[in-house]
């Protein structure tokens, strides 16, 4: 049995079906990790949602910012990117929008000491509190007020993570962490808005992961999201995001090489579906 970690899809679903086939993957053995962002400007995201749900236990996806607007847009009427019609239109939308909606924020494997997420860790996180954390989302989708949840996550404050917050605050700095983040401030403090390659942010922010790489024995962190990030040069550290939205790649990890100085990946070129931004 096989385990890969995809990165983002973004309703590319002929290349995602094309880059499984490069994998060889058999969905009776092999598994998925899926860093999030099913959904959303690409072309099929209803056909990405069909068959990845239809994989069960066999794929593993976290929430990312698309899969969380798609779920506002379909339980609050939040408008949504057109690409996203298709899913709201169709006739199994709410067992697919409620599949989505139990989806975990974080995903573990002991096995191969790896944790995935879609955007990252909040640099304050031990492993431990972003379980907690990510424990106490999960909740708020998926129990009685989720939709009070969905209405209220937008917004870029607070920015700092503090134990002591609570309700829609605590939940809010959570949701942008885990799906929003690229940057930092260096006292932790989430910026929300700069975009670009490292380089080319003001000179008072880093990228998440490099306020974390004082902290010893730190699992594998996969994560997405990203599309201009490139090449992390950090054993632990590993982007999945190769922009196939925009005509760069999707990428395949395969988790069992984690452990190797190498780790072996397999990328598929792709045609772009929108001009970059």
């Amino acid at each position: 049995m096989a385990c890969y970690a995809i990165g983002d899809i973004q309703g590319c679903y002929d290349e995602l079906r094309a880059l499984l086939e490069k994998i060889r993957f058999n969905s009776d053995r092999d598994r998925l990790w899926l860093v999030g962002d099913l959904v959303n400007r690409g072309p099929k995201s209803l056909q990405v949602l069909r068959f990845v749900r239809d994989l069960g236990d066999n794929a593993v996806s976290v929430l990312g910012n698309h899969d969380l607007h798609l779920l506002a847009a379909a339980y609050t009427g939040r408008r949504s990117n057109p690409t996203l019609d298709p899913v709201l239109q169709a006739p199994d939308r709410w067992a697919l929008v409620e599949w989505l909606r139990y989806r975990p924020l974080l995903a573990w494997s002991a096995e191969h000491d790896a944790l995935m997420t879609h955007a990252g860790l909040a640099p304050q996180w031990d492993t431990a509190t972003a379980q907690a954390c990510a424990e106490e989302l999960e909740q708020a989708l998926r129990g009685p007020n989720y939709r009070d949840f969905l209405e209220h996550m937008y917004g870029d404050q607070p920015d700092q993570w503090d134990p002591a917050l609570t309700g829609i605050d605590r939940l809010r700095f959570t949701t942008n962490a885990f799906t929003r983040m690229r940057y930092c401030h260096p006292d932790g403090r989430l910026e929300m808005h700069a975009k670009g390659p490292p380089g080319s942010q003001p000179d008072d922010l880093l990228p998440w992961f490099e306020l974390r790489q004082q902290r010893e024995k730190e699992p594998h962190l996969l994560f997405g999201h990203w599309s201009t990030l490139g090449t992390v040069d950090h054993p632990r550290i590993h982007a999945l995001d190769t922009g196939c939205m925009w005509g760069g790649a999707l990428t395949a990890l395969e988790l069992d090489s984690l452990a190797e100085d190498s780790p072996r990946l397999t990328q598929l070129p792709c045609e772009a579906k929108q001009k970059p931004r």
